[in-house]
């Protein structure tokens, strides 16, 4: 992601790298929204190899059939992570060219892209992670929110979304700093007339991408297992917070950790490294097709 500039040029681009992302991840969400939220996944046993331990019985069910809500999670996920890095590095460009100091600049532009996604994105968040249940008969994203909405009303459709903010909005803030701290401050240009230059690029982007991924699944886990749990009891913020740490003590801060490492840190890695290629071969794309018309 080459900053506000690229951004406004390349939207395309940013939605294209996001529906990669989600579309890779979604198995391994599923796998992450079934642990963090407690379902109980029923033991399998496959031939030669016994009763597989619920560790792994989780992402089986996860990579397994049917995939209940997957187009409009996929979807969901696509608009929601797009919106939120197209948002952050226009914002980030526009503030800095009204003299919005750098730190401020970088901050402020995911902080309110990601609330506002939270907010709109709630009721499709909330009906898919219900879906996930493997006791749940309700079978697509319409009967889920359905279900919701008769059961809570249309306030249980937006339920969770104090803790989804909480959650959302560290996750992507982090993401984004780490992000440009590197880009700017740590890692090094790549030299443009080393023979490598193009691959050395896709290097330097991949490193930023997997800090940044990663720094923001560290951070927001606790919030994730509160929001997932909130959805499963329906209770209020506090005191699904109270219930956890009755039944788990501080414990329940890493439940589903090590899924959630890998739901959340690949697709935002992936997202920001697609991006920052999808954004280069276009680039390149444009100095052949601009070579080309000067010779003919």
């Amino acid at each position: 992601m080459g900053g506000g500039n690229q951004a406004k040029e390349h939207p395309w681009e940013y939605l294209l790298a996001s529906a990669c992302a989600a579309s890779i991840n979604y198995p391994l969400w599923r796998a992450s929204a079934v642990g963090q939220s407690g379902f109980r996944v029923s033991s399998i046993s496959m031939a030669g190899f016994g009763k597989i331990p619920p560790t792994i019985s989780t992402y089986l069910y996860a990579f397994a059939p049917p995939y209940k809500g997957m187009l409009a999670t996929i979807l969901g996920m696509t608009w929601a992570r797009a919106a939120i890095f197209w948002g952050s590095d226009c914002g980030k460009d526009m503030l800095k060219r009204m003299g919005v100091p750098n730190s401020v600049a970088t901050v402020i532009p995911p902080l309110l892209v990601s609330t506002g996604v939270q907010c709109l994105n709630q009721p499709l968040v909330r009906s898919s992670i219900t879906l996930q249940n493997p006791e749940s008969k309700i079978p697509n994203i319409r009967a889920s929110m359905r279900h919701i909405f008769e059961t809570h009303g249309l306030r249980g459709l937006w339920h969770g979304t104090s803790a989804g903010i909480l959650k959302t909005v560290p996750k992507y803030c982090t993401a984004v700093v780490i992000k440009d701290y590197m880009d700017s401050s740590i890692l090094p240009k790549a030299d443009p007339s080393s023979p490598t230059y193009e691959s050395d690029k896709l290097w330097r982007s991949a490193y930023k991408s997997a800090a940044a991924g990663l720094a923001g699944a560290v951070l927001t886990n606790p919030l994730d297992v509160i929001r997932n749990e909130m959805f499963k009891t329906n209770k209020p913020l506090m005191e699904t917070v109270r219930c956890l740490y009755k039944e788990m003590g501080y414990s329940f801060t890493h439940r589903g950790m090590g899924k959630n490492m890998i739901a959340v840190a690949i697709p935002v890695s992936c997202t920001i490294f697609f991006t920052d290629a999808f954004i280069q071969l276009s680039n390149n794309w444009e100095v052949e097709r601009e070579e080309k018309r000067q010779k003919n």
